[in-house]
């Protein structure tokens, strides 16, 4: 038998036991909540039970890089579980160690203000920050994370200098910034949605390269900043060298699903869009987001 008739064998008879998602979040998130929706979507037409399991990031991606290549253990994982090697030792390596299958979802952060900062578009941003070099003050979330790296990023394109002000998670950071401790921040939109519409915050623009379905109403940062981007991109990816027959199988069922209004609507509702992927551009978009980040980490030293 050639490999190639090993693996064809093992797509016909796949599946013929439940299927695990592993998931990078606790219970409730929205990595959780997608991982859920898409285990009920895919479950019938595959013929078997598709559970989902909740893991801290770091243990679920040593879990599922160990699990054997069979398409019975996935891991559905975002942005930060790809780039966290480039921030910490991690027990695993996002691209060697795993099969990518499909992407699932795209989730902007918001630039927004305090209404006190005299800031009502990115160029009005750029050119304060340009007269006041390190005046400017903005809030983040945890090193590394998403808030964090969407600001240093505009620092770098935009050449100019504001002081980053850290705090434990985005939440903590997104109060401050409502009571006016700190004037803007790259916000991740559920976090400041409400105050935005309640006046108590100003939204400026969106850190993904399109218009937000979710958010029509504003520009994106790369319309003044062209080439800026930055998204929390979540994914479905197997263990290394799970057979391709398998993962074309399991990548037609979730993009399947994944295109319905059903998902589309559900996953409005938890604040991500739907974007849907072949095995390949999965694997584009994570070599993209870590050569990007990769950079931005340097020049922020």
């Amino acid at each position: 038998l050639t490999l190639g008739t090993v693996g064809s064998a093992c797509a016909q008879a796949y599946p013929n036991k439940p299927i695990r998602i592993v998931t990078t979040g606790t219970g409730g998130g929205s990595s959780d909540i997608e991982a859920r929706l898409i285990a009920q979507g895919i479950s019938e037409s595959l013929g078997q039970q598709v559970v989902v399991e909740g893991r801290a990031s770091v243990i679920a991606g040593e879990s599922v890089a160990k699990a054997p290549p069979d398409g019975y253990t996935l891991i559905l994982a975002s942005s930060l579980f790809f780039l966290a090697p480039l921030l910490q030792k991690v027990p695993y390596d996002p691209v060697n160690n795993f099969s990518p299958i499909t992407m699932v979802s795209r989730e902007t952060n918001i630039l927004v203000v305090h209404p006190s900062l005299p800031v009502k578009s990115v160029k009005d941003l750029i050119a304060l920050a340009k007269a006041n070099p390190g005046a400017i003050n903005y809030g983040s979330g945890s090193t590394g994370s998403i808030t964090h790296l969407a600001a240093e990023l505009f620092k770098s394109m935009a050449g100019v200098n504001m002081v980053r002000i850290a705090y434990k998670s985005g939440g903590a950071a997104a109060i401050d910034l409502v009571g006016g401790h700190v004037p803007l921040m790259f916000a991740t939109a559920p976090s400041v949605v409400p105050h935005i519409k309640s006046g108590r915050l100003r939204a400026v623009a969106v850190t993904s390269g399109r218009v937000s379905a979710l958010h029509p109403s504003l520009p994106t940062i790369s319309d003044s900043l062209p080439g800026y981007e930055i998204v929390s991109l979540d994914g479905v990816l197997a263990p290394a060298k799970t057979p391709s027959a398998i993962i074309n199988r399991l990548n037609q069922e979730m993009v399947r699903f994944l295109r319905t209004p059903e998902a589309r609507d559900k996953f409005l509702a938890t604040g991500t869009e739907v974007v849907v992927s072949s095995p390949e551009e999965l694997a584009a978009a994570i070599n993209s987001d870590i050569a990007k980040v990769s950079k931005v980490i340097k020049d922020a030293n």
